[in-house]
């Protein structure tokens, strides 16, 4: 017995020895001294700014009587509810961390009060803090019982809220309230409040100037919190809410303040907040600063040319502007501009607006028409011989109709885009859709691929921020969902490097005092580090897809009738480009990219004010265009690399097929390999007429017949064709006879790639009908089926039911059907399937009229 007692008693004594070996005096609350502060670097070496050690940091103290009482109470909510009972430990959460401890072998979660976490901060040192470690939990709970034996309660707050870190260097309430909101901690009202005491449990993930909805989100749940705690009223926390808040730049000397604020946010992310404040880490950065200054610069004085108030000049109400530039090759981010000025908090400089979420305008088309060539999506086929009814994989010679025209949303209700010149271009083949941003027919081809499709494209590309799919409609292609500046930048420099996805990548190694010290001496300016730290990518796109877009984006005579000659998209080489401008004015957008470097620039107010007389084009335009030569200076031209698999074909312009003899205008045009056309194109057709009337000849006319040409168009561009002066076919010949020219293309001899066939017949509506709209009945409620009925056991791979020429719906099975809210005018309708081989089989055209009910009385 005496043995065990032994026994028993040395392992008490050795526990002891174990658990309180070197555990330090709570007498004076001393910081431990720190190592070297973190350093972070550019690319050749440059610091760009060197994070203060954690005990000289930006700090103000503050005595607690001093604090406006929301702040503590925030704080004590969202960190320590029991705080002014506990004797400096919670009894739940230790038991938490124990529980857990005896699970997992290790502290999972923490279970700190305030008192703790001072502990822990001001009394163990630096590399202790960071262990996991069952006996640290204990260690540190055993100096929050001394600590609270010893001072008051107000004395260990006021010390906390003094000492605890709130990210961007920030050190205490005080330094904090400056940092993010220009002013003292004894100013803060409930909203800032809350919003501050949100970040101390992770300043990187809650960081306003980085994340602002994930800020605003955590300041939501603080106002719960003080709720719940008694801490706050209801009206009140909600009042909070709904407030506006306004963010300052914490006025720190630094290069490129956005940039080392995103890479900040970044090793906190991987590292931990104490780790990286805590200091020792050397951070090099894919940052070139010499471009960066050239960015900051050329967005400095592109905002104050707009400023400038000149007799006759408009005030265009633009106040801000962001800029990326990526290496396409490696996804190195070169330049970062945020804002115009982050230290400027009248236009909210400090927040980052490349990695805000806007609207991106028509700067999001590319990805619709890359979607729509992606033959890996679609399959490898020609196009079909009726060139008013394309099907895909589309390219750029197929023609669509830029027309007005309705389509139906989610929702049953008809959305009628217009074009950003007001005006109608009629048949139109997708290179000049794209280079002169048609809306509609922008709209038509997201119609034909479908949203989920352009998502998938959107999000293989890297961005991120469509997840909600249900939100968008066709409006989605016209920028009808939010984009980060950033990752749309990263998409077109997948674009660039032949479809594969872009990671935008800001940091290129994290090393200590010697690594730094080893890589200065064997690779002085850092150039074979820039080639290791390529990052590695995957395909996303056809390569071919990518290209066919790019060549586009580069085609400055495609675009010449939308922005004229010698715009702020032509550089002295290669370069895609395209520009965006949302309906209501508040952002505008141009994006563009060399083999070497893309480049996206936003123009707007941070506060989405809207702007005026103000464009994409000449907004954010002349901002790329200045970068990018700047960027370019010195570099050898280089071309895009063209992918194999692309064939370039001689078509017929008007319809996008093979010319016939008859045809007007014609050119060479790039396919994807075995998408080419084998089908002459009946937009232009010879035909004999009458000499002196002009009209289809045949026997029994009184005149000689001679041959003419005539441009043949599909019947819904007919009045179209009229107001732009083009002279339709007859419709009546020489002796007074019904005549028309139809789209039915001759065969070129080449393989049959679509068929008609009487497989597939409309069943409703009946050619001929009318039907009336009441106008004692609502409008939404007033609808036609549109039903159609296999003839044949023949399998389809899927059934179009079209009206007017667009497509209404797509069932994949029977019954194949849809219905449509009834609009006054002629219509016509028809079901096309297409069968398992690839062959489309179309039924008759049904036509039939909807009129008013007074017009039948």
């Amino acid at each position: 017995m005496a043995s065990l007692l032994g026994i028993g008693l040395l392992s008490l004594v050795g526990g002891a020895a174990w658990l309180l070996a070197g555990l330090p005096s709570t007498e004076s609350l001393v910081t431990r001294a720190s190592p070297d502060s973190t350093k972070i670097f550019d690319r050749h070496g440059a610091l760009l700014y060197e994070l203060l050690d954690p005990r000289a940091g930006r700090r103000s103290r503050v005595a607690l009587a001093e604090l406006p009482p929301e702040l503590p109470a925030a704080v004590i909510a969202v960190e320590d509810a029991g705080f002014y009972a506990n004797p400096g430990i919670e009894a739940r959460g230790v038991a938490r961390a124990v529980w857990q401890m005896a699970r997992e072998r290790r502290v999972v979660s923490g279970g700190s009060t305030i008192t703790q976490q001072l502990a822990r901060q001001l009394l163990l040192s630096p590399g202790e803090r960071v262990q996991r470690s069952l006996r640290r939990k204990l260690r540190e709970m055993l100096l929050a019982l001394a600590i609270t034996r010893r001072y008051p309660k107000d004395q260990i707050l006021e010390l906390y809220l003094n000492e605890v870190y709130f990210g961007q260097l920030a050190y205490g309430v005080d330094a904090a309230s400056r940092t993010y909101f220009g002013k003292p901690a004894r100013a803060l009202d409930l909203a800032e409040s809350a919003l501050l005491a949100g970040l101390i449990q992770s300043p990187a993930a809650y960081n306003p100037l980085v994340d602002w909805d994930a800020a605003r989100a955590r300041q939501s749940v603080v106002l719960d919190l003080m709720v719940k705690a008694g801490l706050a009223e209801p009206q009140a926390a909600e009042l909070a809410r709904a407030e506006p808040l306004h963010l300052a730049g914490g006025n720190v000397p630094l290069e490129a303040p956005h940039f080392v604020s995103w890479v900040q946010s970044r090793l906190e992310l991987r590292y931990g907040a104490e780790r990286v404040s805590a200091g020792g880490l050397n951070v090099i950065t894919s940052l070139d600063l010499d471009l960066q200054r050239a960015a900051e610069a050329i967005v400095r004085r592109r905002i104050a040319e707009l400023a400038r108030r000149e007799p006759g000049k408009p005030d265009h109400q633009a106040s801000d502007a962001a800029l990326v530039a990526i290496s396409p090759e490696t996804g190195q981010v070169l330049a970062l501009v945020g804002s115009a000025d982050y230290f400027d908090a009248s236009i909210d400089g400090a927040v980052n607006v490349a990695l805000a979420l806007r609207q991106p305008g028509s700067s999001i088309k590319p990805l619709t028409y890359a979607t729509a060539f992606d033959v890996g999506r679609w399959g490898l086929r020609p196009p079909g011989p009726d060139p008013s009814r394309p099907r895909l994989p589309f390219s750029p010679a197929t023609v669509l109709l830029d027309l007005p025209t309705s389509f139906v949303t989610r929702e049953g209700e008809p959305y009628r885009p217009q074009n950003y010149d007001r005006s109608w271009h009629g048949p139109i083949g997708l290179r000049r859709a794209l280079a002169t941003s048609s809306n509609l027919v922008a709209v038509k081809v997201l119609e034909a691929v479908g949203v989920d499709a352009l998502i998938d494209s959107a999000e293989a590309l890297g961005i991120g921020s469509l997840h909600d799919r249900e939100r968008y409609g066709l409006a989605l292609t016209l920028g009808g969902g939010e984009v980060r500046l950033l990752e749309l930048t990263a998409a077109y420099a997948g674009l660039a490097a032949g479809g594969r996805r872009v990671q935008p990548e800001p940091i290129l190694a994290v090393l200590d005092a010697k690594g730094l010290a080893e890589l200065q001496a064997r690779d002085p300016g850092f150039e074979r580090l820039h080639r290791l730290s390529s990052v590695a990518s995957r395909p996303a796109l056809d390569p071919r897809a990518a290209w066919l877009v790019t060549d586009i984006l580069a085609d400055d005579a495609a675009r010449l009738p939308a922005f004229g000659e010698a715009s702020v998209l032509a550089l002295d080489r290669p370069a895609a480009a395209k520009t965006g401008t949302t309906t209501d004015f508040r952002d505008n957008w141009t994006l563009g990219y060399t083999p070497d470097l893309a480049v996206g620039v936003w123009l707007g107010n941070a506060d989405g004010r809207p702007m005026r007389w103000i464009s994409g084009i000449s907004g954010a335009g002349p901002i790329w265009q200045d970068l990018m030569l700047r960027a370019h200076r010195g570099l050898p031209r280089r071309d895009f690399l063209r992918p194999e698999g692309l064939r370039r074909v001689e078509i017929c312009e008007a319809g996008g097929l093979l010319p016939g003899e008859a045809c007007r205008r014609r050119r060479a045009e790039w396919f994807v390999a075995g998408s080419e056309p084998r089908d002459l194109d009946p937009s232009y057709q010879a035909i004999e007429v009458e000499a002196h009337s002009g009209l289809p000849w045949s026997e029994g006319c009184a005149g000689q017949p001679t041959r003419r040409v005539f441009r043949v168009l599909p019947a819904e561009a007919l009045d179209w064709a009229r107001r732009a002066g083009i002279e339709p076919s007859p419709e009546r010949d020489c002796r007074g006879r019904p005549f028309r020219l139809a789209l039915q293309p001759e065969s070129a001899g080449l393989p049959e790639s679509a068929a008609s066939s009487a497989a597939l017949r409309l069943d409703s509506p009946v050619e001929g009908s009318t039907f009336a709209l009441s106008p004692r009945l609502p409008r939404a409620a007033q609808r036609l089926e549109l039903r159609a009925l296999a003839l044949t056991d023949q399998a389809f791979a899927g059934v179009r039911l079209e009206l007017d020429g667009r497509v209404l719906a797509r069932p994949s099975r029977p019954p194949y059907r849809t219905d449509w809210q009834l609009e006054p005018g002629r219509h016509e309708a028809r079901a096309v399937a297409e069968t398992v081989d690839g062959r489309q089989l179309a039924s008759e055209v049904v036509r039939f009229d909807v009129v008013e009910e007074a017009e039948i009385e």
